[in-house]
């Protein structure tokens, strides 16, 4: 039979063997990449592990040579099996919760109160495997309350410290790092370039297209195929780099040229996402939710939930109550020093906005001289007004105390964004973004920005727009353990009583 020559262009074709190769070339086109980046991932994992491992082992051998007449190995098997269990509950609930991704390494911090909770969690399962297996009695309570006691804070504090080894091994050029290709517009482009490094985000940007903008007085088959032709090359130059991720800069408002680019980019291997602009950097934990049958991007969720409410208001009765009961002699010393240092009432009443912006009279020990016909003014340092005891008050922040008294009344909290006069509030409200915002949880007797030494007089905006950044820190990252960090460091802390006026 006769047979043509086949083409040159034919005849150049890999075999068979060269064409697999390539397949799979492109399937896995960064086996190194992939390595590094479960490398780095498994190495979050076993820092927990090992954190974990180290105090059981230290604890169990310890106990052993101070008390205990058995053998080391007995210990030993003991600290292995109680860290195995508590090891296996803590890696793989944050496996689960993809706490070991390398992108939520680089953008997220150790949330304090999932590990807390988690914790617990652990301690919860230890208790019921043990009891089920009768097993309780083999470990002595000291060993369990000093694991208890120790492991969750080199938990946190070896955590902190693989995270930020972590971020600084991912640099842009890394061999970890996500390579990454922009689509879009030049100037959506260009505001990416100047919002964001790559270096410090952990990115490799292998390729830009942009797309032309199109002339309004064209016609429509005229856009369609400027537009097309431009998304046809972009197509081609990513399955030639091959990117990890293609980002899709075309604005939201432009639907219809962001559904081609969609349709276009979606036949290519490599995850595609959408930016809607800065509106993602300003609400890092963006999620889509549905509330009935709509969908939407929840970009913020209630300050507190119901559950979260009723536990803040037990902590803050119960603190007051005890507070208010121990205090007493003291609030009574005070009261008789106000008394002899200078005439006028004890208590110093203002109105104040509190939760919801809804008004309520704020108690405070008074620490200037009676004079119910000024009008307000801020109190300045070295202000003529404050007297000798009201002077030592403030500077200890002892006349903040009679807002247990609001704490009680359910106006105020023992922590929380500080109440402000409300000509401040009306003044700055219209000047600083988001200020209101604050009101959106009860005041508090101290707060975070008072612990960070952002308190007293307030001469400029930015003095004030530093204090709101810290409050609404607060409301963003509530939990109880950070209510008793702020109320503990109000007392210790030397940045607490700084700016005192």
């Amino acid at each position: 039979m006769f047979h043509e020559r086949l083409p040159e262009t034919f005849q150049a074709l890999p075999s068979a063997a060269a064409r697999r190769r390539n397949v799979w070339s492109a399937l896995l086109p960064r086996r190194g990449q992939a390595a590094a980046r479960i490398a780095l991932s498994m190495a979050l994992a076993v820092t927990d592990v090992a954190a974990i491992v180290s105090i059981t082992m230290l604890m169990e051998f310890a106990y052993h040579l101070a008390w205990e007449d058995g053998s080391a190995w007995a210990s030993g098997v003991r600290g292995l099996r109680l860290s195995a269990l508590l090891s296996l509950v803590i890696v793989a609930t944050n496996a689960l919760r993809a706490e070991y991704d390398l992108d939520s390494a680089m953008t997220q911090k150790t949330n304090l109160q999932r590990t807390i909770s988690l914790w617990f969690v652990a301690w919860a399962v230890v208790l019921v495997v043990s009891f089920m297996t009768k097993t309780t009695n083999d470990y002595s309570r000291i060993v369990s309350i000093g694991i208890f006691c120790l492991g969750l804070p080199a938990l946190v504090v070896t955590r902190s410290a693989m995270i930020r080894l972590v971020r600084r091994s991912l640099t842009a050029g890394s061999a970890s790092a996500s390579r990454v290709h922009l689509v879009g517009y030049e100037e959506d482009i260009a505001r990416f370039y100047a919002g964001n490094e790559a270096e410090s985000l952990g990115l490799r940007i292998v390729g830009t297209s942009y797309l032309r903008r199109v002339d309004p007085g064209a016609d429509t088959a005229t856009r369609h195929d400027q537009l097309q032709e431009d998304l046809d090359l972009a197509v081609s130059v990513v399955r030639f780099l091959r990117p990890d991720d293609v980002f899709v800069l075309v604005p939201w408002t432009d639907s219809a040229e962001v559904e081609r680019c969609i349709d276009a980019f979606l036949r290519v291997p490599s995850a595609l996402h959408l930016r809607p602009g800065a509106v993602l950097d300003r609400f890092p934990d963006l999620q889509v939710t549905r509330v009935g049958g709509v969908s939407g991007i929840n970009i913020g969720r209630r300050p507190l939930n119901l559950g979260e409410v009723m536990l803040k208001r037990v902590f803050d009765v119960t603190v007051a109550t005890i507070a208010l009961v121990s205090l007493a002699p003291l609030l009574a010393v005070i009261a008789v020093a106000i008394k002899l240092d200078s005439p006028g009432p004890v208590f110093f009443r203002q109105k104040r906005y509190g939760f919801n912006q809804q008004p309520f009279g704020v108690f405070k020990f008074r620490s200037m001289r009676a004079d119910p016909t000024a009008s307000f003014r801020q109190a300045t340092r070295n202000d003529s007004r404050i007297t000798r005891v009201g002077a030592l008050l403030r500077r200890t922040n002892l006349d903040e105390l009679p807002q247990i008294l609001n704490v009680l009344r359910g106006e105020m909290s023992l922590v929380g964004p500080r109440p402000h006069a409300l000509a401040h509030d009306r003044s700055f409200e219209r000047r600083i973004a988001l200020y209101a915002r604050r009101h959106n949880v009860r005041p508090g007797i101290t707060g975070w920005a008072q612990v960070n030494g952002y308190r007293g007089e307030t001469q400029t905006d930015l003095a004030m727009e530093r204090r709101v950044a810290c409050d609404l820190h607060y409301i963003d990252n509530w939990s109880v353990w950070f209510d008793i960090q702020i109320m503990i460091q109000t007392v210790v802390s030397r940045r607490a009583y700084q700016n005192a006026c």
